[in-house]
């Protein structure tokens, strides 16, 4: 259960944050929250795609990382074996929240730094450190703060960008349904793509409105992002076949 408090220099002057990776730190998901703020980098190594939100019913476009629920098949000996690491993994034990403030007489809604107090990164030992020692932010703590903006503006620019798309009929299920080997065959529930084909046929308005709202971009990402699930494919075989090695000689 979290346990989120406003980030101070005060209270958490001392506290240090481990960067390693692992299942120990929450890191065995086969799916993270992705943003299109970033797609671009995104789209290199991981495959792309949207999920429906089955409360609120809104669309969520996600990272795969794995073809079970707790796989994450870019985890590998304590390191996550990526060049880009996705902003929902990067945040760590941090969000934004929202705090009321009194700014030339009027109350407006701040953005604030919480931290999760029982997130198992937290600790006052080892670890990046969250503060300087005069109470400044440490260049760590900068770099969550850019993710989380980047979350932020990616959350509210994506809820816009898929339902636009939805608009246009462009979203549709995706049937990931993989043959590893002759024995093993593995399968992804509940993902949803981009349609090639009815992008392909769009008309020219539907397109100019698509491109001015950046929305155009996204679903090309999108789509070019699909050549990963390939990876995702080699990198299973790989720990299949480690597996298969590791059994004693004579058993099965």
């Amino acid at each position: 259960m979290a346990r989120y408090e406003l980030l101070n220099n005060v209270s958490h002057k001392d506290m240090r944050i481990a960067t390693g990776f692992g299942p120990e730190y929450g890191d065995d998901v086969g799916m993270v929250p992705a943003f299109p703020s970033e797609f671009s980098e995104l789209q290199r190594e991981y495959p792309i795609f949207l999920r429906k939100d089955p409360d609120t019913g809104e669309w969520q476009s996600v990272a795969l990382l794995g073809f079970e629920q707790r796989e994450n098949l870019f985890l590998r000996d304590g390191r996550w074996n990526a060049s880009y690491l996705p902003g929902a993994a990067a945040r760590g034990p941090f969000l934004i929240g929202f705090q009321e403030q009194r700014i030339d007489g009027e109350l407006v809604q701040e953005a604030v730094m919480h931290v999760d107090l029982d997130h198992p990164r937290v600790n006052f030992a080892a670890g990046e450190p969250v503060f300087l020692p005069q109470g400044g932010n440490t260049p760590y703590l900068e770099h969550v703060a850019n993710v989380l903006r980047g979350i932020r503006d990616g959350s509210t620019y994506g809820a816009a960008m898929f339902a636009a798309l939805e608009a246009k009929g462009l979203i549709q299920p995706v049937n990931l349904d993989v043959q590893l080997d002759e024995r093993h065959r593995v399968s992804v529930n509940g993902l949803h793509g981009i349609d090639r084909e009815r992008l392909a046929v769009l008309d020219g308005h539907a397109l100019l409105e698509l491109n001015r709202a950046g929305y155009l971009e996204g679903a090309y990402l999108m789509l070019a992002s699909l050549h990963n699930v390939r990876r995702l494919m080699a990198e299973k075989q790989r720990r299949l076949r480690a597996q298969d090695a590791a059994v004693p000689a004579g058993k099965n």
